[in-house]
């Protein structure tokens, strides 16, 4: 699977047994974050369309304030083959991680290996995330990791395996030991033995460029997704390594135990 484009023509041609004019959105909804932790000296929002079909949730990140309201009732009861000509990118990625987690659920069967989380603070949950996460990086061989979509506990969490890393996000500004945070990936690519990205790339129209630049020169790409977590385990092996899949209901909405699903990577 070379791209995006690739994979929702293979949907629209049945490539997953259903029809995704035949499958349509119940709910449509957002769920806005602001969130501090305990300790760290700075904060960040949050806010994620999520889409339902039957019995699963796909998601898309978006900087906060940018959805318009309509674009809820534009989905709900559309077809998820309507979804995916919107005019919006989120929705159609959204969309699309609706569709594969309905047809491709995180179960063994397709793949997912379940990682369970801990119950715990905010802090401590995100850490633990940390961990799952950077742990499907290969244990040798990595110097320098390009980081794209800033997560603190990722970059902390780097730093205690003594991995060096360099932290990218569009955004800007500084990381919680007063790193500059870069905002041009694809600079960085060369400079770097792996990359680690955020499934927020699908949403912002920026993960071609890694997934190219992955399967051209064979580095690992690691994807921690929220957004897509459904879509990203489809290219595995044509450039995505390994998948961290988070799907709905995220680890900071509660402090009770949850799961993250691997797929690739270390075993």
């Amino acid at each position: 699977m070379r791209g995006v484009g690739e994979l929702v023509q293979v949907v629209r041609d049945g490539g997953y047994g259903v029809d995704p004019a035949r499958v349509r959105v119940a709910v449509a909804f957002t769920t806005v974050q602001a969130v501090r932790h305990e300790g760290r000296s700075g904060g960040y929002r949050n806010e994620v369309l999520s889409l339902r079909v039957e019995e699963a949730v796909g998601s898309c990140a978006v900087e906060p304030g940018t959805l318009p309201a309509a674009a809820l009732d534009d989905c709900v009861g559309a077809a998820a083959a309507e979804l995916l000509d919107h005019p919006l990118l989120p929705v159609r990625i959204a969309a699309l991680d609706a569709y594969l987690a309905h047809v491709r659920p995180h179960t063994p069967a397709h793949g997912a290996r379940p990682h369970p989380l801990p119950a715990g603070g905010s802090l401590s949950r995100s850490r633990a995330r940390a961990r799952a996460v950077v742990g499907l990086l290969p244990a040798t061989g990595i110097r320098r990791v390009l980081v794209v979509g800033v997560v603190n506990s990722l970059l902390e969490r780097l730093r205690e395996r003594g991995t060096g890393y360099v932290p990218c996000d569009l955004k800007g500004g500084a990381t919680e030991w007063g790193e500059d945070v870069r905002t041009d990936a694809l600079a960085e690519l060369d400079s770097c033995d792996a990359v680690l990205a955020s499934g927020m790339t699908l949403g912002n129209g920026t993960f071609q460029p890694l997934l190219d630049h992955a399967a051209a020169t064979g580095k690992p790409l690691v994807m921690f997704a929220q957004t897509g977590s459904a879509v990203l385990p489809r290219f595995l092996g044509a450039g995505v390594s390994a998948v961290s899949a988070e799907p709905y209901p995220f680890f900071w909405l509660d402090g009770g135990p949850g799961v993250v699903h691997h797929y690739g990577g270390p075993r």
